[in-house]
């Protein structure tokens, strides 16, 4: 299943609940383990390192103080050709996770695949989380097809391009910027998550998640 598809269904099974309002004197409800796989997948999803995620229907192996202990991770997730392994878990669930210990100071299951849990510390790190965010935004934003062959074209022939430059050539979108964030949802460019959204974010095509039939 694609990191999309896996997308799909947890926001269909878990829709989040609205914050309080300010001023309402209500605290803010704790963070649940569906919304931190949620944003887990959209950052994957946004990562032109990562080929694929999917949940294991197996246990991994792990030697612990002598004993082979088995575990199931949430996601394998391939990055560049390497797999690992990877549990999702709130701060709550983190303290009794029975691989936490371990997982502190490096551990890779037997099979060679390195074994790591994210939690929301790392999941929704900044400035990487508020610009997934920004970047998911505009992914309903309709970009016209001239729009989008003058996108692509142009980093064919330029390779890499500044956010603000690579907009441009949106002439018929309200938004050109939001309209090259919106190809970067589909997969077909690059931007990076890492740093904050600025006019001079590097943007570049990305590889096709999918065989191209007409080697385009």
């Amino acid at each position: 299943m694609s990191a999309q598809a896996i997308l799909d269904l947890s926001a269909r099974r878990s829709a989040r609940k609205a914050g309080p309002s300010l001023g309402s004197g209500k605290k803010a409800a704790p963070l649940t383990r569906n919304a931190l796989v949620t944003d887990f997948l959209a950052a994957c999803q946004l990562d032109p390192e990562v080929e694929s995620v999917r949940v294991p229907n197996e246990d991994a192996a792990f030697a612990l103080g002598g004993e082979t202990v088995a575990h199931r991770a949430d996601f394998e997730v391939v990055r560049d050709g390497a797999a690992s392994l990877i549990d999702i878990a709130t701060d709550d669930d983190l303290t009794c996770h029975p691989l936490r210990a371990a997982a502190i100071s490096g551990l890779t299951a037997l099979d060679g695949r390195p074994f790591s849990i994210e939690t929301a510390g790392s999941i929704r790190a900044e400035p990487r989380f508020t610009t997934m965010r920004l970047v998911l935004a505009c992914k309903r934003t309709p970009v016209t097809a001239g729009d989008r062959v003058r996108i692509l074209h142009q980093l064919d022939e330029v390779g890499t391009m500044r956010l603000v430059d690579c907009a441009s050539a949106a002439i018929n979108a309200a938004d050109g910027v939001a309209a090259v964030l919106a190809l970067a949802c589909e997969g077909l460019l690059a931007v990076d998550i890492s740093r904050p959204i600025l006019p001079e974010t590097q943007v570049r095509r990305r590889r096709l998640s999918y065989s191209d039939p007409f080697g385009f």
